[in-house]
C-alpha cells in the first residue's frame, strides 16, 4: 500500500498579508521558523520519504520538521496565479470584472489571467502521485493540496470543500485508490 501525507508549508509575509504568493520564491518569516523548529513529524511519518516543492518556504518547512533536506519535484510547485501574482484576493474580488473568484466557484477550468488551472495542476501532478511506493509526505502549497484532496474527496471545486486546509497537520492519503483519510494529524512538539 503507498500512502502520502500532506503538509503546508509555514508562513510567510505574503500569507500574513494575504498577498497571492503562487510561484513567487517568498521565504518563510521568522515566526514560522521558530514555531516550526519546535514540532517534529508524528510517527510513522517521521520515518516517511520526505518531498518538497522547490520553493524554498516548502523545503525549508520539510527540513525544519523532518530534519532532512528533502527531495524536490517541480510537480509540487504552486499554482501559476500568473497576472495575479502578488496582489491580494480581497483587493481582486472587489473589482467586478477581474474574473477572481472563491475556491467554491471555480470548477476544474478555472484560471487566472496567464495562469494555470486546477485541471492543469492534476495533469502535472498525476504522473508523480503514480510513482510513489511506500510511505511519502510532501511539504507543498494550499494550492497543490486542494486539488490532490479535491480528487480524493471527489470534489469539483464547486460549493464548500469537504475539508479545511489547516497549517502543521497532515493530510493522509491512500493512494490506489485514492482516498483521504478524514481527519488530519497534527505534528509533534519536540521534547527539551
Amino acid at each position: 500500500m503507498s500512502r502520502l501525507a500532506l503538509l503546508r508549508h509555514g508562513h510567510t509575509d505574503w500569507n500574513r498579508a494575504g498577498r497571492i504568493q503562487g510561484r513567487s520564491d517568498i521565504p518563510l518569516d521568522a515566526e514560522a521558523r521558530a514555531e516550526l523548529g519546535g514540532n517534529r513529524l508524528p510517527s510513522p511519518w517521521d520515518t516517511a520519504s520526505i518531498w518538497s516543492s522547490p520553493l524554498s518556504r516548502a523545503a525549508e518547512t520539510a527540513q525544519l520538521v523532518s530534519g532532512q533536506a528533502p527531495k524536490t519535484s517541480d510537480a509540487l510547485t504552486e499554482m501559476n496565479w500568473g497576472e495575479w501574482e502578488g496582489k491580494r484576493g480581497v483587493d481582486l474580488i472587489a473589482i467586478p470584472d477581474s474574473g477572481y473568484r472563491h475556491i467554491e466557484e471555480w470548477g476544474w477550468d478555472y484560471r487566472p489571467p496567464k495562469g494555470e488551472s486546477p485541471a492543469d495542476i492534476w495533469a502535472r501532478l498525476a504522473p508523480w502521485l503514480t510513482n510513489l511506493k511506500g510511505d511519502n509526505l510532501a511539504v507543498c502549497h494550499i494550492g497543490i493540496m486542494r486539488v490532490i484532496l479535491a480528487k480524493a474527496w471527489g470534489w469539483n471545486f464547486a460549493g464548500p470543500a469537504p475539508f479545511k486546509i489547516k497549517r502543521n497537520r497532515l493530510f493522509i492519503l491512500e493512494l490506489d485508490p485514492m482516498r483521504a483519510e478524514p481527519e488530519p494529524i497534527r505534528l509533534v512538539a519536540r521534547e527539551g
